[in-house]
């Protein structure tokens, strides 16, 4: 009897590891093909409003870009900054978000790549990357959200 309650407990905690597995491993493709959407389009120029491959604004390329990932966002900035979860330490396909002064209402997005880079569409060079610690960029930056999946459930 014991030895059924062991292999049936071992089973259990087998089964949800690989459930935890797979469920990180899901949130890391989806995060890295949001990603490789928005390198996709580098050089694309800046459009206000714009939402397509004929021309981006900031939160069209990251809604655009986690759109082609499997998540829909919302369409601004603020909007999206209301989704997921705070970080402190960025991870790739982190949203970071900026603001001027640092109000608390962001104006621009961003999706980290990692190596202390973002990928943006700015209305000077379009679908661009640039450096986190970018002299223009770092004192307006406010924070970062995480958006992942846990479980089936989308966040």
């Amino acid at each position: 009897m014991f030895k059924k309650i062991v292999v049936g407990l071992s089973l259990a905690i087998t089964l949800v590891t690989a459930s935890f597995a797979g469920n990180q491993v899901e949130a890391a493709s989806y995060h890295t093909k949001a990603i490789k959407v928005a390198k996709s389009e580098l050089g694309t120029k800046y459009k206000m409003g714009g939402i397509s491959s004929s021309g981006f604004d900031c939160s069209g390329l990251v809604k655009y870009s986690y759109q082609k990932a499997g998540k829909s966002l919302p369409r601004t900035a603020a909007d999206i900054y209301k989704k997921g979860k705070k970080v402190k330490s960025l991870q790739k396909g982190d949203l970071m978000f900026f603001a001027p002064n640092k109000a608390k209402t962001p104006t621009h997005v961003a999706i980290y790549i990692g190596n202390n880079e973002f990928i943006h569409s700015s209305s000077s060079k379009g679908v661009s990357y640039a450096k986190t610690n970018n002299s223009y960029w770092k004192p307006k930056y406010i924070g970062a959200k995480r958006i992942k999946y846990i479980g089936a459930k989308r966040i």
